[in-house]
């Protein structure tokens, strides 16, 4: 047989072993990359906050330790490599709260995009007009309120093609997670290439089909973007009412 009909027999032969790895991948890459986004939204939302002269010496200690430690997490993690990651965490909390390997998985690529997103989100909220923040400050709006009805939905439009490339990043980079012999995509690949010994066209058929799933994602992240990017984030309609834009001028007054 041909390379070709190689390729063909193999992917008919070993189909289900191909889509248990498929949906492993999904996966773990779809959960970490969630995951990683709340933990970038609170990391990342917590280092662009600026305090004020107003903020008590306390606000402005804990801001400041909380700056340093998140600094050396997303350092350490956007410095180091995911598959070193996997095993120094899987082995070092083996013993401590006895995990199962798809936890762990999920677990490491969920800090490690973490990180990446913490610097995401904290530059989309930078990106996000002073002047909004300002105007929703003057009509009343606490730092809250203003951070997650004003800024934070901005900011998230803003990085959400960042966002999106983080999710096609963990497709293709947690098949370094096979090291811990999570049952992915890549660990199937292993498998069949071991069993059949054809390893250039399984590890081809492989990399069609990473492209497939990246491309596929790829595709409906832009679909989404335009659909956000056909809507406009602004003040909330309970705060820009004349009612109550009057009642705060007043106010002023």
């Amino acid at each position: 047989m041909n390379f070709w009909q190689i390729c063909l027999n193999i992917l008919s032969t070993y189909g289900q072993s191909f889509l248990l790895g498929i949906r492993m991948t999904l996966l773990i890459s779809l959960s970490g990359t969630l995951i990683g986004l709340l933990i970038g939204l609170m990391v990342g939302g917590f280092r662009a906050v600026t305090l004020d002269y107003t903020a008590s010496t306390a606000a402005k200690i804990l801001k400041k330790i909380f700056d340093i430690i998140t600094k050396i997490y997303i350092d350490i993690f956007r410095g180091t490599p995911m598959m070193v990651q996997a095993v120094f965490l899987y082995f070092a909390l083996l013993n401590v709260i006895h995990w199962d390997k798809l936890t762990a998985a999920i677990f490491v690529i969920s800090i490690n995009t973490g990180a990446y997103m913490a610097e995401i989100i904290r530059s989309g909220i930078q990106a996000v007009d002073k002047g909004q923040t300002e105007a929703a400050r003057s009509l009343g709006m606490s730092n809250a309120q203003t951070m997650m009805e004003v800024v934070l939905p901005q900011a998230i439009i803003n990085a959400f093609p960042s966002i999106g490339n983080e999710f096609i990043v963990n497709i293709k980079d947690s098949s370094v997670l096979m090291i811990i012999s999570i049952s992915d995509l890549m660990f199937q690949a292993k498998s069949i290439a071991g069993t059949t010994y054809h390893f250039e066209q399984t590890y081809f058929v492989t990399a069609m089909i990473y492209f497939i799933l990246t491309k596929t994602a790829s595709i409906i992240l832009n679909f989404i973007e335009k659909k956000m990017n056909n809507k406009t984030v602004s003040l909330p309609q309970s705060v820009t009412d004349p009612k109550n834009m009057t009642l705060a001028n007043n106010g002023e007054d």
